[in-house]
């Protein structure tokens, strides 16, 4: 299940140099971690500077702006859950893997559906990104489920493409409601729709 990863901000940028490229991969792996225990705050910023010696505006300096900071933050975690799942003969199990990693960072999360909502606010950073991020994740479970139909692992009566719009729908909208209410098991929700899937039409 490999996807090309979205392009995150909208500027130009000049040949990076060595040491602002390990600087920014420094920056970003930092935010990973505060965001993973905080999500969407203000303060997470200011920790965040001051974790790697800099001030909010030198964070800022490699980012551009809070939002394409976030935007990357999400880009990496994304990054890392496609990388897992690379050579997967189960894009299905892969996803199971990713939403029982989400239970563990609640503020990533947050710092997703925040973005998820905001996405769609025109001019905003997030617009872009996930369209582009949404039509590759949907590509490659599609892609996915219909190599499982193929070989009789998934039912067939309905197509992969809507079987994977059924899957990225239920993945965003069991977050939400988890984020509402922690007592949720996401895990339980989202593995009863991959059982449906797998389980032959009646």
């Amino acid at each position: 299940m490999t996807t090309e990863r979205p392009a995150v901000g909208g500027r130009t940028a000049r040949r990076p140099y060595p040491k602002g490229v390990a600087r920014r991969a420094q920056i970003l792996q930092t935010a990973l971690e505060v965001f993973a225990a905080e999500g969407d705050r203000k303060a997470s910023l200011r920790e965040i500077a001051e974790r790697v010696g800099l001030t909010t505006t030198g964070v800022l300096h490699y980012f551009g702006s809070r939002e394409d900071l976030f935007l990357a933050i999400i880009d990496e975690r994304d990054h890392e859950a496609t990388a897992e799942a690379e050579g997967t003969e189960d894009p299905l199990a892969a996803i199971l893997r990713t939403v029982r990693h989400n239970m563990g960072v609640p503020g990533l999360v947050r710092l997703y559906v925040a973005m998820t909502a905001a996405a769609p606010d025109p001019g905003h950073p997030a617009g872009p990104y996930f369209a582009r991020r949404y039509g590759q994740l949907h590509e490659a479970i599609s892609a996915g489920v219909a190599f499982m139909q193929a070989d009789g692992r998934a039912r067939d009566d309905l197509s992969a493409d809507t079987l994977a719009r059924l899957l990225v729908a239920a993945v965003d909208g069991v977050q939400l409601q988890w984020l509402v209410n922690p007592d949720i098991d996401m895990v339980e929700v989202v593995d009863a729709l991959v059982t449906m899937i797998t389980s032959p039409p009646q």
